[in-house]
């Protein structure tokens, strides 16, 4: 393992760090609810791609 640190304790910092970073995610995602508007902002942009393409 890297530094000479045994499996036990390089798998349970791992593990923690993966479950604090999926809780991390979950709560950015319950908070902010950062994906809500996405298909507005898609087809905002979308019709303005068209616009710019026919002028």
């Amino acid at each position: 393992m890297p530094s000479g640190v045994p499996w036990g304790p390089y798998l349970r910092f791992f593990t923690a760090a993966m479950l604090t970073a999926f809780a991390g995610a979950q709560t950015v995602h319950l908070y902010y609810r950062p994906l809500d508007d996405l298909e507005k902002l898609v087809d905002e942009e979308v019709k303005k791609r068209k616009e710019a393409q026919n002028s």
